[in-house]
C-alpha cells in the first residue's frame, strides 16, 4: 500500500499480477485504472417530447452515477483514471462544450425531471473538476507541485479553452472556489501564462471575424491588409440573411461573456490581454459594429417579435459586458496599482488618462462607459492621489466627455453614486480588496428589463416573508438557494438560509464553509436536512374590516340573513311617484325639533314686585366700572388664607395725595435706581459692545464643537523660477476651480470661445 507523507508521484505499490504473481508498479500507472465507460453529454431537449426526454435522463443518470463513482474513489486511483482514462475526458469535454448557458433559449428545461437531472450532472462534473484542480487533498494525499503542473499540461487535463468555459459555466455563485482552483492552476505550471498569451490574438480574430460578416472594418485591425476587390459585394448586417444575422449575435454575445467572465474571476489575466492592446480593439470594433447591428435588428422584419426581442436583450447584454470588460483591464493595470500606493504612479496615472483620450473619438462608447463608469468619478481619484496631473488636460478630457453625450443626442443621467467629497484615504480603503462595482439595473439600450445570469444587485435593505429586514429580495434569496442546491442538493432550505443569515448572504463563502467543514459552531448543531420554516399566512383583510357599517341590518360579513324586502334597485315595485311626493312624513318627524325655536320674546313687561332676574333677563350698565372686581375673586374663601391678608389692597399710585412726606420718600427712592441703569433702558445699545458679544459667542461654540479654522490659503507662492510647494499648487487649483461662483464667472471659457471664433485678435 501506498506509503504516509510520501508524494503520490513517488509511491510504489504491490498487487497481484496477470499471473497471479505480486508485482511493484508506480501508483501513477495505466494499468492500475478502472474498466470503465464514461458516456458523452447530451443537452436538454428543445421541443421535450417523450423520447428525448427519456433518453436525456438516462444519459444523465449514467454520467451522475460514473462521476459520482470517480469522486469516491481514493487519491491514488482517482489520478489513475482521470491520467489515462480518455472516455472521462472526452464526457467532460462534451459538457463543457453543450452544456447551455445563462443566455440560451435552451437554457429553460422542459420539466421538472429534466431541471433535476441537469443539475445534477452540473454539480457532479463541477466537483470533478474542482478535484482535478487540487494537488493537496490531505497532509497524506498530495502530489508534488511542479509534478502537478506537469500532469495537467502534458495530459491536456486543462487549457485556456476549458479554463474560460468553467469560468461561464460555473462562475456564478461560485467565483472564489474558480478563483482559487485557476491561481493554483497557474501558479503550479506558469506555462499557462504563455498560452493565454497566444490565445488573447484568437480572442481578437472574433471580433475581426464578426466585422467581416458585416462587411465592416476596424480601425488598426486589417490596416495593413490589401482591401480585396469584392470588398463592397460583402453582405452588410442589413443584407444579410435572417440566421446569419442571428448567429453573429449569438457568437458576439457568447464571446463578450465569456472574456468578462474569466477576467472578473481571475484578474491577474488582465496583464496579457492589455499587453495586446485589447482595449483599443475592443472600443474601436464598439464604435463601427454595435450602431450597425442595432439598426439592423430594431429595423428588420421579424415573423416572432419575442424573437427580436431576445435579440436586442443578447446585443444589450453584449454592449454591456464590453464596457465592463474594459472597466476590469483598466482598473487592474492602471487604476488598481495607484490606489495601492504602488512605485510610479505617474507613469500608471499617465497611462489611465491616454486610455481615456484615446476613447474622445469614439462617442458612442465613451457616453456609454461614462453612464456606467463616470470618468469624472476616476479623474477625480486621480487628483486626488497625485495632485500635479495638468488640470489643463484633465479639463479637456471631461469637456470631451460632455460633447460624447451631445453627439450621440442623449442627455447624462444625474449620479447615483456617493459624491467625491470623501477623502482619498477612505476610497483607497474600499477599493484596495477588488475592483469597485457601479451597479446599474438597466442594461445599455433596453427598457430595463434584467437578463437571466446578469441580475443586478441593490443595497437597498428589503424585508423578506418574515418581516425582517433582509440585505437580498425573495427573489434573489431564491436564487442563492438555488445556487447552493446545484451544488449540495442533500442540504436542507431551512438549514441553508440558517447558514446565508449568518455569512450574510454569500453564497460562495457558504459552500465553500460547508466544503472545508469549517461553519460556525451554532450552524454544526442544526440538522443538515432541516426543512424551511412554513411561511406564516397574514390573516384576510375581510376579517380585519373595520368601517362604520359594521353590525349594520345590511351588514353582509357578519349576518346571514339580510332583509331583502328593503333593498331595491330604481323605482320601488308597486309604488307611484306621485304618492312618493305627496308624503309628507319626514316632515312631520322634523316638526317637533323645531317647535322649541318658535317662541320669540321681545319684551317683558314686569308686574309690580318682580324683579328681572325671574325671567333670566340681566341689562348690563355700560357706566359700570368693572376693573377691580376680578380682585376680591376666591379671596375670603374659607378653605385657606385670604388674599386680601397676605396682600392688603393698595390705593394706585395716581389717586394718592402729594402732600404725604412717605410718598415722596418712596418717589425719590424708585427714581434712583432708574437713574443708575439708564444704558439698559437705551433704544440704540453700543454696536461694539454688541459685536465684542456676538464674538464670544461664536468662539465658545467653535470651542465646544472642536472647530479649527482653516488654513489661509496662498496663491502668490515663492518668487518666480523658485518653484513652488505642493500646498501652493492645490491653492492655485481651487481657486482656479471655484471661481465661476462669483462674479465675472466662465470669463476664461467665454475668453476662449470668442477667440476660437475669430472675434478675438490672437
Amino acid at each position: 500500500m501506498a506509503c504516509a507523507r510520501v508524494p503520490l508521484d513517488e509511491q510504489q505499490v504491490t498487487e497481484p499480477g496477470p499471473l497471479g504473481k505480486e508485482r511493484t508498479l508506480p501508483a501513477l500507472h495505466p494499468e492500475r485504472q478502472e474498466d470503465r465507460y464514461f458516456v458523452p453529454y447530451k443537452p436538454p431537449p428543445e421541443d421535450g417530447s417523450p423520447a428525448e426526454v427519456e433518453e436525456f435522463l438516462e444519459h444523465g443518470k449514467f454520467i451522475t452515477e460514473d462521476l459520482e463513482w470517480l469522486l469516491a474513489l481514493p487519491h491514488d486511483k482517482f489520478w489513475c483514471q482521470v491520467v489515462f482514462d480518455e472516455s472521462l475526458q472526452r464526457c467532460l469535454d462534451s459538457y463543457l462544450h453543450h452544456a447551455p448557458r445563462g443566455l440560451d433559449l435552451t437554457s429553460l428545461p422542459a420539466s421538472p425531471a429534466v431541471a433535476d437531472m441537469q443539475r445534477s450532472v452540473h454539480r457532479a462534473v463541477f466537483l470533478t473538476f474542482l478535484r482535478m484542480a487540487t494537488h493537496k487533498e490531505s497532509k497524506d494525499n498530495f502530489i508534488t507541485p511542479a509534478v502537478f503542473g506537469e500532469i495537467i499540461y502534458e495530459n491536456f487535463l486543462f487549457d485556456i479553452p476549458k479554463i474560460l468555459d468553467l469560468c461561464v459555466l460555473f462562475g456564478k455563485g461560485n467565483s472564489q472556489l474558480l478563483h482559487k482552483m485557476i491561481e493554483n492552476i497557474f501558479t503550479q505550471q506558469p506555462s499557462y501564462y504563455s498560452d493565454l498569451d497566444e490565445t488573447v490574438p484568437t480572442v481578437l480574430q472574433v471580433f475581426d471575424t464578426i466585422l467581416e460578416k458585416c462587411g465592416l472594418q476596424c480601425e488598426g485591425a486589417t490596416a495593413m491588409e490589401p482591401v480585396k476587390l469584392d470588398t463592397h459585394k460583402r453582405p452588410t448586417a442589413m443584407t444579410m440573411s435572417q440566421q446569419q444575422l442571428v448567429d453573429v449575435i449569438l457568437y458576439l454575445c457568447d464571446s463578450t461573456t465569456t472574456v468578462h467572465a474569466f477576467l472578473d474571476i481571475f484578474p491577474s489575466a488582465c496583464s496579457s490581454f492589455h499587453s495586446h492592446g485589447f482595449v483599443s480593439r475592443l472600443t474601436s470594433f464598439y464604435e463601427t459594429a454595435v450602431p450597425e447591428l442595432e439598426t439592423a435588428v430594431r429595423k428588420r422584419n421579424f415573423d416572432d417579435k419575442s424573437f427580436q426581442e431576445d435579440l436586442w436583450k443578447r446585443l444589450s447584454h453584449s454592449c454591456r459586458k464590453m464596457v465592463e470588460t474594459t472597466h476590469l483591464l483598466l482598473h487592474h493595470t492602471c487604476l488598481q496599482p495607484i490606489l495601492e500606493g504602488r512605485e510610479n504612479m505617474q507613469t500608471f496615472a499617465e497611462e489611465l488618462l491616454q486610455h481615456f483620450t484615446s476613447f474622445l473619438p469614439e462617442k458612442r462608447f465613451l457616453s456609454d462607459y461614462d453612464e456606467q463608469f463616470p470618468i469624472t468619478e476616476d479623474v477625480s481619484l486621480l487628483q486626488q492621489a497625485i495632485p500635479v496631473i495638468d488640470e489643463t488636460r484633465t479639463s479637456y478630457l471631461l469637456q470631451g466627455v460632455e460633447s460624447a453625450w451631445d453627439s450621440v443626442g442623449r442627455r447624462k443621467p444625474k449620479s447615483q453614486f456617493q459624491p467625491m467629497s470623501s477623502s482619498f484615504s477612505s476610497v483607497r480603503q474600499g477599493v484596495e480588496g477588488g475592483s469597485p462595482k457601479r451597479r446599474d439595473a438597466r442594461e445599455p439600450g433596453d427598457g430595463g428589463e434584467s437578463l437571466r445570469g446578469a441580475e443586478a444587485m441593490l443595497d437597498v435593505p428589503r424585508k423578506g416573508n418574515n418581516g425582517a429586514v433582509c440585505p437580498v429580495s425573495s427573489a434573489e434569496l431564491e436564487s442563492l438557494l438555488s445556487c447552493i442546491k446545484d451544488l449540495l442538493p442533500d442540504l436542507g432550505e431551512g438549514f441553508l438560509l440558517a447558514c446565508l443569515q449568518e455569512y450574510g448572504y454569500n453564497s460562495e463563502l457558504v459552500i465553500n464553509n460547508i466544503l472545508e467543514d469549517r461553519l460556525a459552531p451554532s450552524l454544526d448543531k442544526l440538522d443538515r436536512a432541516m426543512p424551511r420554516p412554513v411561511k406564516e399566512e397574514l390573516p384576510s383583510v375581510l376579517c380585519n374590516r373595520s368601517n362604520v357599517f359594521d353590525d349594520d341590518e345590511f351588514d353582509v360579513f357578519r349576518r346571514d340573513q339580510v332583509d331583502m324586502s328593503r333593498i331595491w334597485k330604481g323605482r320601488r315595485k308597486g309604488e307611484d311617484a306621485r304618492e312618493l311626493l305627496n308624503d309628507k312624513q319626514h316632515i312631520a318627524e322634523q316638526k317637533a325639533r323645531y317647535q322649541a325655536y318658535q317662541t320669540v320674546v321681545e319684551e317683558v313687561v314686569l308686574e309690580p314686585g318682580e324683579t328681572e332676574g325671574a325671567y333670566g333677563l340681566d341689562n348690563y350698565d355700560d357706566e359700570y366700572d368693572d376693573t377691580y372686581d376680578m380682585n376680591q375673586v376666591g379671596a375670603n374663601d374659607l378653605d385657606g388664607d385670604s388674599l386680601l391678608n397676605r396682600r392688603p389692597f393698595t390705593v394706585p399710585q395716581v389717586l394718592r395725595k402729594s402732600n404725604k412726606p412717605e410718598d415722596v420718600e418712596s418717589e425719590d427712592e424708585e427714581e434712583e435706581p432708574l437713574q443708575s441703569n439708564v444704558n439698559r433702558d437705551q433704544f440704540v445699545q453700543d454696536p461694539a459692545v454688541l459685536r465684542e458679544r456676538a464674538e464670544a459667542r461664536r468662539a465658545a461654540m467653535q470651542q465646544r464643537k472642536g472647530f479649527r479654522p482653516e488654513r489661509s490659503t496662498n496663491v502668490v507662492g515663492r518668487p518666480k523660477g523658485q518653484g513652488q510647494t505642493t500646498e501652493t499648487l492645490l491653492d492655485r487649483r481651487k481657486k482656479e476651480a471655484n471661481k465661476s461662483r462669483t462674479s465675472n464667472h466662465n470669463r476664461r471659457t467665454m475668453a476662449d470661445r470668442k477667440r476660437n471664433k475669430g472675434m478675438i485678435p490672437s
